[in-house]
């Protein structure tokens, strides 16, 4: 059992290290194409990708054990909306990386840990005390981050806390669907979605050159196989044998290897107060995962996704 438990941990693990690294390469794409055509590619990618292990799945599981997903209206309309979230979420997140460093990317993007139980009040899902003291945390971690000596917030950073909003509500969503679809159906469907609407953009505000998209091969097709279709089938099959406490916290990692791959791939650096700002963030998104009575321990985040 232990070895079994080991090993879903280290599925999560190269999870949190696939979208840490991810960022890295997002960042790399927006130097051949913009981030409306990098969305629709990579999500198609992930897409496709997904199609041959919904196959294999399908082949493997018995008719008694998916009956319990039965209803094909709550998987189109949950993947519609994960699409759509997960549109808005993307984009703001590929914008946005343009004008800050990989690192503080993805220490302001890991602030939908944070966020998540904070939305669930409007749903009656009471925040334990230490998302409070969480919140509070993160919030002068971004300052120490976001803010520049004239108290000025990047014009990436403001994307990037927009797109972690947009991230924890593509996380609710996911928490409310999760029960009533297939999960790596539901991925599938909201990939598609998020590359359809990523492409109307790419149309309406873009100028897209196939040679630029070929030559943005490798950020585009890490993206798309490794942290779209890869990362998700890791984490869907590591969260079935795994608490969810646990499995948000190793995945909230992804901020901590986003900032270690930028430093070693593109020789970011953090100043002294920038690297005192993320590691408030980090003991905020750790501090968000503990939790506080075996009651309330249903009311924490459920980290069923990622990003991208």
């Amino acid at each position: 059992m232990k070895n079994n438990k080991a090993k879903y941990i280290i599925m999560l693990l190269i999870t949190a290290f696939i979208w840490g690294a991810a960022f890295v390469a997002q960042s790399v794409g927006m130097d051949y194409v913009g981030p409306f055509t990098f969305n629709a590619v990579r999500c198609l990618i992930g897409g496709a990708v997904l199609i041959p292990v919904i196959l294999i799945l399908n082949k493997n599981t018995k008719t008694q054990s998916s009956a319990k997903y039965q209803n094909r209206r709550d998987l189109w309309i949950g993947g519609a909306l994960c699409g759509a979230a997960l549109f808005a979420a993307s984009t703001l997140q590929q914008i946005g990386i343009q004008y800050t460093t990989v690192g503080k990317a993805g220490f302001i993007t890991a602030l939908y840990i944070v966020l998540v139980p904070l939305l669930g009040l409007f749903f009656n899902k009471k925040a334990p005390f230490l998302v409070w003291i969480s919140v509070i945390l993160a919030v002068a971690g971004l300052y120490l981050l976001c803010m520049s000596d004239n108290f000025d917030i990047n014009k990436g950073d403001l994307l990037l806390m927009l797109c972690a909003v947009f991230f924890s509500v593509h996380i609710l969503i996911i928490d409310h669907f999760s029960t009533l679809a297939d999960g790596v159906k539901m991925s599938c469907i909201q990939f598609f979605i998020c590359s359809i609407l990523s492409a109307a953009g790419m149309i309406i505000f873009e100028n897209p050159d196939i040679n630029n998209i070929l030559l943005c091969w490798l950020p585009i097709g890490y993206a798309g196989v490794f942290s779209c279709g890869v990362a998700y089938t890791l984490q869907i099959i590591a969260q079935k044998h795994t608490e969810p406490t646990l499995a948000a916290l190793l995945l909230s990692l992804e901020s901590v290897f986003a900032v270690i791959c930028g430093w070693i791939l593109l020789g970011e650096k953090l100043m002294l107060r920038e690297a005192a700002g993320c590691m408030l963030i980090f003991i905020a998104v750790i501090l968000a995962q503990l939790p506080a009575k075996k009651t309330s321990e249903k009311h924490f985040i459920q980290a069923n996704i990622k990003k991208e």
